[in-house]
């Protein structure tokens, strides 16, 4: 890839995932980064955000550790509800295309986290600095101005743009920004216990149990994890004491209710309280908010850290473009109207789960209790039974961005456990293709070095090839009749004759344009890199 215009870093400020996937990302493209942290060292501690979604393991594939952490981790597609200790349903995850990666893998956050540094320690445009508690922030036309309490003293940093990736310990960095990040908390508790111990019957599956005779009243949430651990989540009152538990042998009481009377050891636990919180800028001037720094959401769905990986492939990509001079600046303010798109829609999901394991008032139980009780003999209360919708990469189909086609429309968010249709704003399937005279490789990793035609027959090619040529930025054609090797890349799309599918550089579909001349595939480019359409729908929340 080009180099850089100019060889002043970008700052990611806070080295947990989504500031490590940020970094990477960005050298991907070729762009230096400083990423700070005022911690003195990693802490690898706990399992905490467990669950990685299909996407963001493909977000990991593109910088080298996405197929080890598949890997490692615990591959699972079931998902079971119970009520009381009856089972009154389960779905199975669809299959997109054609991806190596299972729809979820699960293994701890400390682990993700090593093979993360393990990347970032061989990547020679990643300067790692711990210590570096960033106590200011300015910017103006030539960059950002960075001020860093250190043990030798205070040093200065200069970047030319900074992402601020630095979770609940971002808010002096927000306040500074001026941005607010209001909310909600919720009152009920939750403790976490990973437990190693033998449950083969439980190792490749997510239970969910409302008001289980062993937790009356509330709910338990068990994930399978790597080397025969489980992380088990139990709702508890808002005065529960762990430590008074674990004195009492109430705690090992709790836990042999669910395992039984086989051996086992707690490799962590912990209690916390869920918030909802959303800032209300991802974006000032030269500064990107992203993951929890920008947006908390209570974890049934799996929609935290995934979510804030998605928010580091867009930040990182539109500011690489932005660098190297294959976009202007105003990219950037398209990733405040995606990724808060994308957070307000994961806020909605998740206290609509959280209103619905805690209902607010007598009607919220008593509506509960009488969806609960039909689900088990009644198919249409199972869609009812709001346990999390586990995630989902968010669909830019209101994007300025995005050229929409009224022959690909899109018709909502697909019924749990069916996948979605191909089309402007929606993820791209990852199908396995083979240009002529390469190797095979997957669609999205032709995507995600550039921008993507992928061009049906009957479309004018010397137009797009024309196009791809004068963009400005790296570009790949591909006719989708040559490369379709196991001709299921048209059936994916449902690609018609003569159309030309533009793919971003995060492999999300930009546009599809019917049999277009060089003006039309012009205007597509021009709204993909924020020079076109003025924001509308949801992209403006």
């Amino acid at each position: 890839m080009d180099h850089t215009k100019t060889q002043s870093p970008v700052a990611v400020i806070g080295n947990g995932p989504v500031g490590q996937t940020t970094a990477l990302l960005l050298a991907r493209w070729g762009v230096p980064v400083l990423l700070l942290d005022d911690r003195p060292e990693r802490d690898l501690v706990g399992s905490k955000a467990i669950c990685q979604q299909r996407d963001v393991l493909d977000i990991w594939a593109s910088v080298g550790v996405g197929q080890q952490i598949a890997t490692e981790g615990v591959s699972w597609r079931t998902a079971r509800t119970f009520y009381h200790d009856q089972e009154v349903f389960s779905y199975t995850m669809p299959e997109v295309g054609s991806s190596p990666f299972p729809a979820f893998v699960n293994i701890s956050q400390s682990r993700t986290e090593k093979l993360l540094d393990d990347q970032i320690a061989k990547q020679p445009l990643i300067d790692a600095r711990w210590s570096h508690h960033v106590t200011g922030l300015t910017q103006d036309s030539s960059g950002v101005q960075l001020e860093c309490q250190t043990p030798s003293g205070v040093k200065h940093l200069n970047a030319s743009h900074a992402v601020v990736c630095a979770g609940s310990r971002g808010r002096d960095l927000r306040k500074t920004l001026g941005v607010t990040f209001e909310g909600r908390s919720f009152d009920d508790h939750f403790l976490i216990c990973d437990i190693e111990t033998d449950m083969p019957g439980w190792s490749n599956e997510r239970r969910f149990y409302f008001d289980p005779a062993w937790n009356p009243g509330r709910q338990v949430l068990v994930h399978p994890c790597p080397d025969s651990t489980f992380r088990i989540d139990w709702q508890v009152p808002s005065d529960y004491d762990l430590e008074a538990e674990e004195r009492s042998g109430a705690l090992d009481e709790r836990i042999r209710k669910i395992i039984g009377d086989k051996p086992y050891r707690i490799v962590w636990n912990s209690v916390y309280r869920f918030h909802a919180r959303l800032t209300d800028r991802f974006r000032v001037g030269r500064v990107l908010l992203a993951g929890d720094c920008a947006h908390i959401v209570a974890p049934f769905g799996a929609r935290g850290l995934n979510s804030g990986a998605a928010d580091a492939e867009n930040a990182a990509w539109k500011i690489a473009f932005v660098r190297h001079g294959w976009a202007d600046e105003e990219l950037l303010e398209s990733y405040h109207d995606e990724r808060r798109a994308a957070a307000i829609e994961n806020l909605e999901i998740t206290n609509a789960t959280m209103d619905f394991l805690v209902p607010q008032d007598e009607a919220g139980w008593k509506k509960r209790r009488s969806i609960l009780e039909r689900a088990a003999h009644d198919e249409s209360a199972r869609a009812e039974v709001n346990s999390g919708r586990l995630c989902e990469p968010f669909w830019y189909t209101e994007s300025a961005l995005t050229t929409p086609n009224p022959t690909h429309p899109f018709a909502g968010r697909p019924a749990r456990g069916q996948a979605p249709s191909a089309g402007p704003g929606v993820l791209l399937p990852d199908i396995p293709v083979s240009a002529k005279g390469q190797a095979p490789r997957r669609l999205h990793e032709y995507a995600r070095d550039g921008w993507l035609f992928l061009v049906a027959p009957g479309a004018d090619m010397a137009a797009v090839h024309a196009a791809a040529a004068g963009c400005g930025a790296p570009a790949k054609v591909l006719a989708i009749d040559a490369v379709d090797i196991r001709g299921s890349l048209a059936q994916a799309l449902a690609s018609r004759a003569g159309e030309v599918w533009l793919v971003r550089p995060d492999a999300y579909v930009a546009a599809v344009l019917d049999r277009p001349d060089a003006a039309a595939l012009d205007a597509a480019l021009q709204n993909a890199r924020g020079r076109g359409r003025t924001k509308v729908g949801a992209a403006t929340v």
